[in-house]
């Protein structure tokens, strides 16, 4: 067997050790531990030479431990033991996790936290999640600490786009708790703003940063743990938003512009002339993060209105696109309302900086060629529909006629390579 260890908040215990010949794990983990004087010791760096070592010891039935932090089993080393030595020859003693340990530090539930690893992977995915949900944590690593998520946060608060300013709140009114050095004589855990903790050198001691919109902290009891259940409807009804003389994306143009867009938690999605915010809030509702880009005053009121009645987390810029863009992170999906002479040109710059896909709705017939060749030219596969609908609607003497809505267009570029559940391939 292969002993796996937790250390949680302390040296891993000497039982544990007795009798090993190899053990590894990270230098802290070595020099805390009671590491027998004729084992083999081996500082865990690259995997690969690590786990070469563990499987000629393995073969020859020596007895390997590996100490690790907290709980192993948990975005931890675990998953590659089992790829390699399969389930059955691990024996695995978890410790406290940095994220249980977080939290109790400042008294909170994590039930209902959702929880996501920056360690060696893009930092752009907790960002997002951060946006989008009141309770996260985020494993750290290097080059993926909380000077890097706090900037990342921030980016776009105070930012000028041709005169314009580029309206964030700061942000969303989140909170980052760093917790440092965990378990020793030198733990530490600081509440500060996102602007604070971008202008910090937190050094090495940092494990786990938990994002919190402290007036949401708590939240429900809750049966199943993670992230907030998706919502039971979408294509929401438009006398479900406040909105400005029927200037809304009805919602059977909502309904395959949500399909189309297919937003969901950990991407970025970009409502560009969002006007009541309706596309902008069903997205985010779907778990998204989200950015709402209106030129209108009163639309920026409108828009932050719709999303608190909704419960939505939505960044709401207040300028004209493509200039109020320039400052944004670059989106996973774009939905681009509207239909004045500017449109090609802001599919065009919407169309350059979008991941995965860029999803048009116009009314103005004249407008499709040119909106069509902005997302083909930008290397998007286009297709496209004609929504014509006709809604019940009820006569006097207890009789329905049928109402028609105005037509309107709906094209849609997707960036290849195909993605197919969020795997390109």
């Amino acid at each position: 067997m292969i002993t796996v260890v937790g250390t949680g908040t302390a040296a891993a215990p000497a039982e544990s050790l007795a009798g090993a010949e190899l053990v590894v794990g990270g230098r802290r983990h070595l020099e805390a531990a009671a590491v027998p004087a004729d084992a083999e010791r081996v500082v865990l760096g690259p995997l690969a030479p690590a786990l070469d070592i563990i499987e000629r010891h393995h073969d020859k039935g020596s007895r390997v431990v590996v100490l690790a932090s907290g709980d192993p089993g948990f975005f931890g080393i675990v998953r590659v033991l089992a790829e390699r030595f399969g389930p059955g020859a691990l024996d695995v003693r978890p410790g406290v996790s940095s994220i249980a340990a977080a939290f109790a530090r400042v008294g909170l539930p994590w039930d209902d936290a959702v929880v996501v690893s920056a360690h060696g992977r893009d930092l752009r995915t907790a960002v997002n999640v951060c946006r989008a949900h009141p309770k996260v944590a985020v494993l750290t690593g290097p080059g993926a600490g909380p000077a890097e998520l706090g900037a990342a946060l921030g980016r776009g608060a105070g930012a000028a786009a041709s005169g314009l300013v580029a309206q964030f709140p700061a942000p969303l009114g989140r909170v980052l708790v760093v917790a440092s050095d965990l378990g020793t004589g030198d733990e530490h855990v600081e509440r500060v703003s996102p602007a604070e903790a971008a202008a910090r050198d937190w050094g090495t001691g940092v494990s786990v940063v938990l994002c919190l919109d402290e007036s949401r902290a708590l939240g429900a009891v809750r049966t199943v743990a993670g992230p907030a259940p998706a919502p039971t409807r979408w294509a929401l009804e438009e006398d479900a938003f406040t909105h400005r003389d029927s200037m809304i994306t009805k919602f059977e143009v909502r309904a395959l512009a949500l399909a189309r867009l297919g937003p969901r938690l950990g991407e970025l999605v970009w409502d560009v002339g969002a006007g009541s915010g309706s596309v902008a809030v069903e997205c985010a509702r779907l778990g998204a993060a989200v950015v709402a880009v209106e030129k209108a005053a009163d639309g920026v009121e409108r828009i932050r209105a719709n999303a608190a009645a909704h419960g939505a987390d939505v960044q709401v810029v207040h300028g004209s696109a493509p200039d109020a863009l320039a400052e944004l992170d670059d989106p996973d999906a774009v939905f681009v309302g509207g239909g004045g002479r500017e449109l090609p040109g802001i599919v065009a710059a919407c169309a350059r900086r979008a991941r995965r896909s860029v999803v048009v709705a116009m009314a103005a017939l004249d407008r499709v060629p040119a909106v069509r060749a902005a997302l083909t030219d930008a290397g998007l596969d286009c297709d496209g529909v004609l929504l014509q609908s006709s809604r019940l609607a009820p006569l006097p003497g207890d009789v329905t006629r049928l109402a028609a809505t105005n037509p309107v267009f709906l094209l849609w570029g997707v960036r290849n390579p195909v993605y197919r559940e969020g795997v390109a391939q």
